[in-house]
């Protein structure tokens, strides 16, 4: 180690943070950990504050990544609230925006994404919501109320997701989207219908192909949003607005810092950046994976939960890699779903389906090239580790074979990665 009594120091402490103090621990690592976040909360889970906890159905108390007595058992300095504004790789240190010095060995940049803003008049208005934080979610949560008009303005995953859990609560809901349908850059048009139908059929009123133009104020208040205003005049009333337009990396810090930046911190397989005492782990990590010979940034849950570990290990100069395949899930209604794998097309080209579309209950898999790249089992259960088998196997597959439900999935996932190729042999 640098010193006798080495210092490492987390930025960012939400769940990518979190887990890489708890793997340092893990891996014996007995120096200072310093984990500091710009919350005054402790390192919490994302997922439910979109979900479960946003509903009701999750208390608060299971959204935090570990119990209030962890980090001192562990001692593990955590620093809530105490978000930093300096990086200065030449000295090895951070500064707090409190003026607070720190001295580290070895750094993790964990500090995520901030929600990407409406740029259009009204959008400062009060009412207008985003949803990131735990805060962000009691706000919206306490506004939920029966018969309340609440409009979202985009269909992707947060918006959908809000939309279900604001239907629960007995709300009016309108979602608002630019492209044709929702999650259509995702999924592709078939995919992407299964969701539209799921929201009407649930009451929401969904407008796709529309353009929002305008946040209007309320006439008895001008200070609230009351209602969005589209691009072809059309007015809809609301009494709580949330926006949804995806999010973008928080790498101000990385940048002043002159990391190597392109859509979040360049990172290669181990998540080292640049200077070879940073690592980068989460949603702000733009990172080589070496099964898909690529550099790509996840904003998914697996994704800083398993990127910490490996952090970690980097850190403590121990050879690691991080290549696993891209996982995320939803809930929506009574639709359950979990999609492995990644492709950049994400449309109906090369889409197999096994199932009843209809009923809501089947599994969509996309192939390049006969070659399996992603799936997505919905309302479908216990078939995740196989559809990753086949996907890490690089095998030729058979279309027929993946749309029979008598095809098990399990053996045939066996069967090729014995008789298949390795696709984690290398990228050429």
């Amino acid at each position: 180690m640098a010193t006798p009594n080495p210092v490492f120091a987390i930025v960012g402490a939400g769940l990518a943070g979190a887990t890489a103090a708890q793997a340092l621990r893990a891996e014996g690592f007995d120096g200072r950990i310093v984990l500091l976040g710009a919350e005054a909360h402790a390192p919490y889970e994302r997922p439910p504050l979109s979900k479960g906890y946003l509903d009701g159905s999750a208390a608060r108390e299971t959204v935090f990544v570990h119990p209030p007595d962890w980090y001192s058992r562990y001692q593990v300095e955590l620093r809530p609230g105490d978000p930093v504004t300096e990086l200065d790789r030449r000295a090895h240190e951070i500064v707090t925006l409190g003026g607070a010095r720190l001295r580290y060995d070895k750094l993790l940049l964990a500090t995520g994404a901030r929600p990407r803003r409406l740029h259009i008049p009204g959008a400062d208005l009060a009412g207008v919501h985003y949803l990131r934080t735990l805060d962000d979610s009691d706000h919206i949560r306490s506004a939920l109320r029966p018969d309340a008009r609440v409009v979202i303005i985009g269909a992707g995953w947060i918006g959908l997701e809000t939309a279900a859990a604001a239907r629960s609560a007995g709300a009016r809901v309108s979602v608002l989207e630019h492209a044709d349908l929702p999650l259509l850059g995702v999924l592709g048009p078939r995919m992407a219908r299964v969701f539209a139908g799921l929201h009407t059929d649930h009451g929401v009123d969904l407008r796709c192909g529309v353009t929002v133009a305008t946040i209007l104020a309320r006439a008895d208040d001008p200070a609230c949003a009351g209602s969005v205003l589209l691009a072809d005049r059309t007015e809809i009333p609301a009494d709580v607005i949330i926006v949804g337009v995806g999010a973008t990396p928080d790498v101000e810090l990385a940048h002043t810092a002159r990391l190597n930046i392109d859509n979040g911190i360049l990172v290669g397989a181990d998540l080292g950046t640049s200077d070879p005492d940073i690592t980068a782990a989460g949603d702000v990590a733009n990172a080589y994976h070496p099964l898909l010979c690529r550099q790509l940034r996840v904003e998914h849950w697996a994704n800083a939960l398993h990127q910490a570990p490996v952090a970690a290990r980097t850190m403590l100069g121990v050879a690691a890699t991080y290549d696993r395949l891209p996982y995320f899930f939803t809930d929506q209604y009574d639709l359950g779903m979990e999609y492995t794998g990644y492709t950049d097309h994400g449309g109906d080209d090369q889409l197999v389906v096994r199932g009843d579309l209809d009923d809501r209950t089947f599994i969509a898999f996309w192939l390049d090239r006969g070659r399996l790249v992603a799936a997505m089992n919905v309302n479908i259960w216990d078939v995740a580790d196989p559809i990753r088998d086949l996907i890490r196997s690089g095998a030729q597959l058979d279309p027929v074979e993946l749309a029979d439900p008598d095809v098990d999935l399990a053996r045939l996932a066996r069967h090729v990665v014995v008789n298949g190729c390795d696709a984690t042999t290398g990228c050429s």
